[in-house]
């Protein structure tokens, strides 16, 4: 069927690339203004306590947006600043849309613990729509910067969100513009020229505005943040050229095997072979995609589904416009050993000698030059020393996965921006120097009046309770209602403010009190329940998402053993992508070369979701490299060793797919690493965690471990329907049965 498709492709090439240059247009008119409709998603889980009780205290106390600023710089008794403060405190009470201003001028306000500074606090009408706030927040922030002579600090939740969509455009602009620049100067090294350099560049710059296009009708389903868009884009872009390099080679392969044929039969051949790689591995990503859809966070659904369908795009680009543009412009496709990689070509008789796949790399005839590569290097290492290799790789990957013992997760919330961003600038003086406002870890909500002596006995155990620093009732609600808000050391998502909550909960639980309707909100709250929701979902998501990949790697070889070693490899690539993640984010090894403050942990999504789409991206390279190997073994020659048949079929396939597999790791490493320059610490996690994981994924999984283990199973790789139990040395088509080693060492020759 994929030969079929390939044939139809090349014959309607026109038709092809006319229906994806519409669908470009459609995405460049309609995808384009994407973030203009994004969305905050809610910080906890629907239905959670932390949830509910949010919202009902949203019910019970309405509040507008909050505006805040911070006068500093300036003695606080200066008449000049006395007179011009009260003046424009004056005017920001007539500002349209305006409820309430609170300062220590004109209302009583708070001075700061230097008793220089002041704090000013501006709401705004619960009614206003996004662009009346937007609009109404900025006036007031432009009318509290004319106060003199003090230095002016303004932010609040509000101006932190919309300056984390302001970056989040402007950095994947930036991100995307310095990726595609520096990966297609790569891209006409490897390739060998500029017409060909440019249609994975196409490929992704297509599967990108179709992906926005579609993400533009999903965002009129459910809420998408501007994280999930940056996501998009950068999943579409690393995809797309994944695919677009093995499309290419294998093209250029069948082109040379076979110079005579025509166009059609190129392009059939080159679809029927890659095209089912590129189809398993789409479907492997898009797999992951769902594992992280079904663990049910807001964030992450929103993500999911919009990677799912750059993952499908990605994968119908693989099928249809690269084939439709080697069939169309195939003369500017260069043949192989014209400007390829500056990597030494050696005779596949060159190969070490004494290793278990010297001899093995042969192409065409005896003594033909065959590209090796690094990975295929790596592979005749591991192939020569396959215990050392695999323990001492091991002991490497363990060692990355040793941070993860010390993993902690909170929200990062105002400390996504970066240090300098003026918003973060401002709650962080406010935390540090106003010690008479305490953070808010934890709101109590009671069903009960205060004069209850239950409620009282409540308040006062959770009052005394070794992490509260500090506790506040909330005043001017109904009479059977009572709000307390509790203040714990530290940070007000960490570890201590995350206890007090499974503390308070738990006390509101026993028998003394199991009478009263108790609900817990506030920042700690919603970390809580996020992470026991995910920690819920999760056994679902793993499972789904390696069943589903066992199933997809079975059909690909027919063995039950790669599929499972497959798993594994995988799951340790995670791991220690994981692990470096905690020692980079959460420790701050780093930080000053990599441009951001630590806070001590990680976003609570974070993990899951970088081990999600890592898993995903690693099954990417395991399927080039497997469907390659496999089918080198069931092309093998069924008269020699299964042994050493088996150590042929791995050399070989990965030598004739490692070089583009470094390739396109290389490539999708650009792509991350431009995503890692962003301001957003959010997007650093992401882009540094992803290259890691890449890096691992190619260099020890791939070129190391897997020809390792492969080598040590032996014919036991293929064990599955109908495998064959025989061994031993079997007689070479010449009458020759010597062992397995010299069968392999004289492959080239025979």
């Amino acid at each position: 069927m994929l030969e079929s498709l390939g044939r139809w492709v090349a014959r309607r090439r026109v038709i092809v690339l006319a229906a994806w240059g519409a669908l470009i247009l459609a995405g460049l008119v309609l995808g384009g203004g994407v973030f203009d409709h994004t969305s905050p998603v809610q910080d906890s889980p629907t239905g959670s306590e932390s949830m509910l009780a949010d919202e009902r205290l949203d019910a019970l106390d309405p509040e507008g947006e909050i505006v805040t600023a911070v006068l500093t710089g300036a003695d606080f008794y200066s008449p000049e600043l006395i007179a011009n403060a009260g003046a424009v405190m004056q005017q920001l009470r007539e500002v349209p849309g305006v409820v309430e201003v609170k300062d220590a001028y004109t209302s009583g306000g708070i001075v700061g613990d230097d008793g220089r500074s002041s704090l000013v606090t501006v709401e705004l009408e619960q009614s206003l729509d996004e662009a009346s706030t937007l609009a109404a927040a900025t006036e007031v922030s432009e009318l509290l910067r004319t106060i003199e002579p003090a230095d002016v600090l303004v932010g609040g939740k509000f101006l932190a969100e919309q300056a984390f969509v302001d970056r989040a455009v402007t950095d994947a602009a930036i991100g995307e513009g310095i990726a595609i620049v520096v990966l297609f100067v790569l891209l006409v090294v490897v390739l060998g020229g500029v017409r060909v350099a440019a249609f994975p560049v196409v490929a992704a710059l297509a599967v990108i505005a179709v992906a926005l296009l579609a993400l533009s009708g999903l965002i009129l389903l459910m809420p998408v943040n501007e994280f999930a868009v940056n996501i998009v884009t950068i999943l579409s872009l690393g995809l797309a050229v994944d695919y677009s390099l093995l499309v290419i080679a294998r093209f250029r392969e069948e082109r040379h095997r076979n110079p005579e044929a025509a166009l059609a039969d190129w392009v059939g051949a080159t679809v029927a072979s890659s095209g089912r790689a590129v189809l398993v591995s789409g479907l492997a990503v898009f797999i992951a995609l769902v594992g992280l859809m079904l663990l049910g966070d807001p964030l992450l659904s929103g993500m999911a589904v919009g990677g799912a369908a750059s993952v499908l795009l990605a994968t119908l680009a693989g099928l249809t416009l690269v084939p439709a543009l080697l069939a169309a412009f195939s003369r500017h496709v260069p043949a192989p050993g014209r400007r390829r990689w500056p990597l030494r070509s050696i005779p596949a008789d060159a190969a070490v000698p004494g290793s278990a796949g010297a001899g093995a790399v042969r192409s065409g005839s005896a003594g033909s030059a065959v590209r090796v590569g690094a990975l295929g290097r790596l592979a005749m290492l591991a192939q020569r020393r396959p215990v050392a290799v695999a323990v001492g790789a091991g002991a490497v990957l363990l060692l990355l996965v040793a941070p993860l013992a010390t993993l902690t997760v909170g929200s990062s919330d105002i400390r996504a921006l970066p240090v300098e961003a003026e918003e973060r600038r401002t709650s962080e003086f406010v935390d540090a120097g106003f010690a008479d406002l305490s953070e808010t870890a934890a709101s109590v909500l009671i069903s009960a009046s205060v004069t209850d002596p239950r409620v009282v006995g409540l308040l006062d155990e959770i009052a005394a309770h070794e992490l509260v620093i500090d506790a506040d009732q909330v005043l001017d609600l109904p009479q059977d209602v009572t709000v307390a808000e509790f203040a714990a050391p530290g940070d007000t998502t960490g570890a201590e403010a995350q206890q007090l909550v499974r503390d308070i909960r738990s006390l509101a639980a026993s028998p003394a009190y199991a009478d009263l309707e108790v609900q817990v909100g506030g920042p700690a709250a919603e970390v809580v329940d996020t992470q026991e929701h995910l920690l819920e979902r999760l056994p679902l998501a793993l499972g789904v998402v390696l069943v589903a990949t066992f199933g997809l790697l079975f059909a690909l070889t027919r063995s039950v053993v790669i599929p499972l070693k497959a798993v594994v490899l995988n799951a340790l690539t995670v791991a220690a992508t994981v692990g470096a993640l905690v020692a980079v984010f959460q420790w701050g090894w780093g930080a000053g070369l990599l441009g951001f403050a630590p806070w001590g942990a990680l976003d609570v999504t974070t993990p899951l979701m970088i081990a999600l789409l890592a898993f995903g991206l690693s099954m990417d390279y395991e399927v080039f490299l497997l469907a390659r190997i496999a089918e080198e073994w069931r092309a093998r020659d069924r008269t020699i060793d299964p042994r050493v048949a088996n150590d042929r079929a791995v050399l070989r396939g990965i030598t004739a797919t490692g070089p583009v597999v470094t390739t396109a790791a290389v490539a999708i490493g650009v792509v991350f690493l431009g995503f890692s320059a962003s301001s957003l610490v959010g997007m650093k996690e992401v882009g540094i965690g992803m290259a890691i994981a890449i890096l691992l994924d190619v260099t020890i999984v791939r070129g190391l471990l897997l020809p390792a283990l492969m080598t040590l199973l032996g014919r036991w790789n293929w064990a599955g329907p109908g495998f064959e139990r025989s061994s031993g040395v079997e007689t070479h088509p010449s009458g020759d049965s010597r062992p397995a080693e010299a069968l392999v060492e004289s492959g080239s020759r025979s």
